[in-house]
């Protein structure tokens, strides 16, 4: 052997030397866990890295399977694994189960070296971002379950003004389906081509990107119907993403309605109460005097004229108490009544109003009508309401047949109130 060949064959012994020892300082120091083993499972090498994954030293690791690793509560995980067997390389993620009974998820890429017949495998701690990913899932889903289940509209748009995704309130209120409503402009749900509604929807854009929050009131008309929403929108709720919230608020709206005629009757009611007792002193005073004018008179031919100034300052006097009844609520208390009573007093109260437009009142009541259970002021307010309505609809006078019969089969009372005026 020449000396050139010698000193040839030395370099390439030195080069040899000094890729195994890289290649094991590679293997000992890897971040990375690198697993040898044989065609049966069974343990050969392994570094640093892959000891602290699976909690164990090195006496306890080597010889093991690394089947005896995988959380076998899972079947497919212990199929999954047993493949490696079978294939040249593989990339996949696992639940293993450590020594102490701890979980993980580790991601390998294990690959079978034929010439040496044995598989490496490289293993990498991916526990917390599958938990992260896991967390990231249930947090959408919740997300998901409350977008879907609320009873508010909500609709997902981007800065494009597209509409990302619709809840199904949303589409109800907007009589669409989600797959027609995605993709097209938000403010296509409006339905409208007020111009008020569009500067007012362009006011709320503006509001929204200058101050990330905005809200405003809007209505729809349609089928003879109006719906008022109320719009709350929150901008970039995520990386170009809004959230807009639509509530119906048209039954809201009708009960605040109500409750302020209900205040303004209120106001009324104590208004015209308290104009009947201002009357009713006067009328007791005017009682007083007219009685004491009565026996100071002597004249019999006068008795007559008193008779009728007594009988219709007492008959004020029960208009006054009926009116107060129903300008002030009272507890509602039923009681048998006659409703013939109730009636009389009623056309009492109306029949100068009908005399005024030239109209006349017949009342006919049938014998042996029983009295009616009822709330009597309040079937008094009924009457009054029903009497009061005929009267308006005759301005050039006419006549309004009261009638009260009992139906006996039926154990009923029957009360007809008609009028002469027009429709």
């Amino acid at each position: 052997m020449g000396t050139d060949q010698f000193m040839s064959q030395k370099k390439r012994g030195l080069v040899l030397r000094d890729h195994e020892q890289l290649y094991r300082t590679l293997f000992l120091e890897a971040m990375d866990a690198i697993v040898f083993w044989d065609q049966n499972g069974r343990i050969l090498l392994a570094n640093e890295a892959a000891l602290k994954i699976f909690e164990c030293t090195m006496e306890e690791f080597i010889g093991k399977k690394l089947s005896d690793f995988v959380y076998v509560e899972n079947g497919g995980n212990c199929r999954e694994f047993d493949r490696l067997n079978h294939i040249p390389a593989a990339r996949e993620e696992l639940l293993f189960k450590m020594p102490n009974g701890q979980l993980k998820h580790l991601e390998f890429t294990s690959r079978y070296i034929s010439a040496e017949n044995y598989h490496v495998t490289i293993f990498r701690n991916v526990s917390s971002r599958y938990k992260m990913e896991q967390t990231l899932r249930d947090s959408e889903e919740r997300f998901r379950k409350v977008f879907e289940g609320s009873i508010d509209g909500m609709v997902l748009w981007n800065w494009d003004l597209k509409i990302v995704d619709i809840n199904p309130a949303a589409a109800n209120y907007f009589d669409c389906s989600r797959e027609d409503a995605i993709g097209k402009k938000i403010q296509n749900l409006l339905l409208t081509n007020d111009e008020k509604v569009q500067k007012d929807f362009l006011r709320h854009l503006f509001q929204l990107k200058e101050n990330g929050t905005a809200d405003y009131l809007f209505n729809v008309s349609k089928a003879n119907e109006t719906k008022y929403y109320e719009i709350t929108s929150k901008g970039n709720l995520t990386s170009n993403m809004n959230l807009t919230v639509i509530r119906d608020i048209t039954e809201r709206r009708a009960m605040q309605e109500q409750l302020r005629k209900s205040d303004t009757l209120n106001i009324v009611g104590e208004l015209a109460a308290g104009i009947a007792h201002e009357i009713r002193n006067p009328m007791t005073a005017l009682k007083g005097f007219i009685q004491l004018l009565q026996n100071s008179m002597k004249e019999e031919e006068h008795s007559l004229y008193f008779n009728v100034i007594t009988s219709e300052l007492a008959r004020i006097e029960t208009i006054i108490t009926d009116f107060l009844v129903l300008a002030k609520p009272q507890a509602i208390q039923f009681q048998n009544h006659d409703i013939r009573k109730i009636m009389r007093d009623t056309i009492g109260l109306l029949n100068a109003q009908a005399l005024m437009h030239n109209i006349q009142i017949s009342c006919r009541f049938d014998d042996g009508l029983p009295d009616v259970y009822c709330e009597g002021n309040q079937l008094k307010q009924v009457f009054i309401n029903i009497i009061k309505n005929a009267i308006e609809v005759m301005p050039d006078g006419g006549k309004i047949d009261i009638k009260i019969c009992y139906e006996k089969e039926r154990g009923l009372v029957h009360t007809s109130i008609r009028d002469e005026g027009q429709f």
